[in-house]
């Protein structure tokens, strides 16, 4: 297995081997970022994959994402793959192409150009394409740049967490802030509390004037809480598909050696969601940490069964982490704030901290935890 996982610590530059010598904080340097973002091409590119974004709609660029990590883990070179650079890359990662489509849409909805007849707030339809106007291409091609910009900087100054995942949540404030959205959200009265997903399942709705109108429908027409995944919100079932998911993903993880198929697999899945498929879940934030932590696992020295345990938690925790996240900033907001990328951004800093502090004897990938 050891070999298993020199396919990944390939990407960080050492060998499995040297695992055990490089437990620390090895921090990136300015002079880093200042180089990579002195290339014209990683700016162009990055205009280009906001506006695909936008065009194409959040969710269905990132079911494309997940597609070309697919084709990446089997391309068969030391980091993974090509489409593995390509998908979580300057044009196509989510930080890019789904960031900027999710900017877009809470864009044209404060214009009231999204006729989509979704059940929420339209800021927070991630499903439709927005086509080819130019002042949408525009909007994501913005936001697009302020991803690479943010991922950049936290990938090159080795900032311990995920760079991709943090950098779709802090453009997806921005575009709050940006837009005129409120930034957090507003907590109907009639629920106890960010956590309390009571007045969805009552079909209660918002009380005149408490949130701006859609549109041409009302605030007080709107639901009163609006849970992310109408069918994945109870804590019951989050759990038990962050367990599935995240011994999946472990398991992947142990037959390719790589931390990215589960993902891609995840991400990919996705189509059918945006296609209407029903009840389709959302796991991408279970299969990517438990792969991870697998592979991390492995690399400390635990056997096969218990790395792929330390995987099934970690997909448990991963799920935990997107669902309390989304019933505090997605259920009360107007616009998408992702709950998956949130969470991949907190349970890989976990990992990295566990790997600083010599728990694992590696974060895999993680920046900065060696």
């Amino acid at each position: 297995m050891a070999a298993d996982v020199t396919v990944e610590l390939a990407i960080r530059g050492f060998d499995a081997a040297d695992a055990v010598v490089l437990q620390g904080y090895e921090p990136g340097s300015v002079g880093a970022v200042v180089e990579v973002l002195s290339d014209p091409t990683i700016w162009l590119g990055a205009a280009a994959g906001g506006a695909f974004g936008a065009a194409l709609g959040a969710l269905p660029a990132f079911a494309f994402t997940g597609f070309l990590v697919i084709a990446g883990v089997f391309g068969g070179d030391a980091a993974g793959g090509v489409g593995v650079g390509v998908g979580f890359g300057p044009v196509f990662g989510p930080h890019i192409s789904f960031a900027a489509g999710a900017a877009a849409a809470a864009y044209a909805a404060s214009r009231g150009d999204i006729q989509s007849g979704f059940d929420y707030h339209t800021g927070k339809d991630i499903t439709v394409a927005l086509g080819s106007r130019p002042d949408i291409l525009a909007v994501g091609a913005a936001f697009g740049i302020l991803g690479i910009l943010i991922e950049q900087v936290f990938r090159n100054l080795a900032v311990p967490t995920d760079p991709i995942a943090f950098t779709v949540v802090a453009s997806a404030f921005v575009h709050r802030a940006v837009f005129g959205y409120s930034v957090i959200g507003v907590v109907s009265d009639k629920a106890d509390g960010y956590f309390d997903m009571g007045p969805f399942e009552r079909g209660e709705t918002r009380d005149p004037g408490e949130v701006p109108g859609d549109g041409d429908k009302d605030g007080g027409d709107r639901l009163a809480v609006e849970p992310w995944l109408p069918n994945m919100y109870k804590w019951s079932h989050v759990a038990a598909i962050g367990i599935v998911a995240g011994l999946a993903g472990g398991y992947a993880a142990l037959q390719t050696g790589n931390a990215f198929l589960g993902f891609g697999i995840s991400a990919a899945s996705l189509l059918f969601l945006n296609l209407g498929v029903g009840k389709i879940p959302v796991t991408h934030h279970m299969t990517l940490p438990a792969s991870t932590a697998y592979l991390a696992g492995i690399a400390t020295g635990f056997s096969p069964t218990v790395a792929l345990v330390v995987a099934g938690l970690f997909g448990l925790l991963g799920a935990l982490v997107g669902e309390a996240f989304q019933r505090v900033f997605y259920a009360h907001g107007d616009t998408h704030v992702d709950p998956p990328a949130a969470s991949i951004a907190i349970v890989h800093t976990i990992i990295a901290l566990l790997a600083i502090v010599g728990v694992f004897t590696t974060s895999v990938w993680v920046p900065g935890a060696v």
